[in-house]
């Protein structure tokens, strides 16, 4: 069965929103670490407000190796909408749907299913028991406000698997989730 492997950049007190506000220094490992995590994937799942801010930057990004993965790869957006505007291999998913959908791909073959930078998804499906591991880059910064990945959620326990430290201070930190 194929995981589902949620990927969040985190400030240090857990906000996932906006990281851009906290993350001023990416460094090799930084890259080496989200290289790893793409390269066992086949699949994403977005929330629309992700899609539709990921739509208007990463198709003409150069910024590698995300922008030639997520260009590619196929995405299941979380949406009761149409996807307008579309992106290549972009497929809407009814949001009432997801639990549903995000089971029958874990049962399809093929590799890991990322989630990325969607909130919302990423916390649906913590709560639902259907996330696999997390793969957390936590900033050295404390961002005060914002949308925090684990609000709200009922009890989870994890496992680590790896954690390091990167040449900035970012932590790296994969952890498996104890069903």
């Amino acid at each position: 069965m194929r995981k589902i492997v949620v990927y969040e950049l985190l400030s240090l007190d857990g906000v996932a929103e906006d990281p851009d506000r906290f993350f001023t220094d990416w460094d090799d490992a930084m890259d080496a670490n989200l290289a790893a995590v793409i390269a066992t994937q086949d699949a994403v799942i977005l929330g629309r407000r992700s899609y539709d801010e990921w739509v208007r930057f990463w198709p003409g990004s150069e910024i590698e190796p995300f922008a030639s993965f997520i260009n590619t790869v196929p995405k299941y957006v979380a949406t009761s909408e149409p996807l307008d505007p579309e992106w290549a291999n972009a497929t809407a998913i009814d949001v009432g749907g997801l639990l549903d959908s995000v089971r029958d791909l874990k049962n399809r073959p093929g590799g890991d299913i990322g989630v990325h930078a969607s909130i919302v998804v990423a916390q649906t499906l913590l709560t639902a028991g259907v996330v696999d591991e997390l793969r957390l880059v936590i900033a050295p910064r404390v961002a005060g406000s914002g949308r925090r990945l684990l609000d709200g959620l009922p009890s989870i326990q994890v496992e680590a698997i790896r954690g390091e430290t990167s040449p900035t201070g970012s932590l790296l930190v994969d952890y498996r989730v104890i069903p």
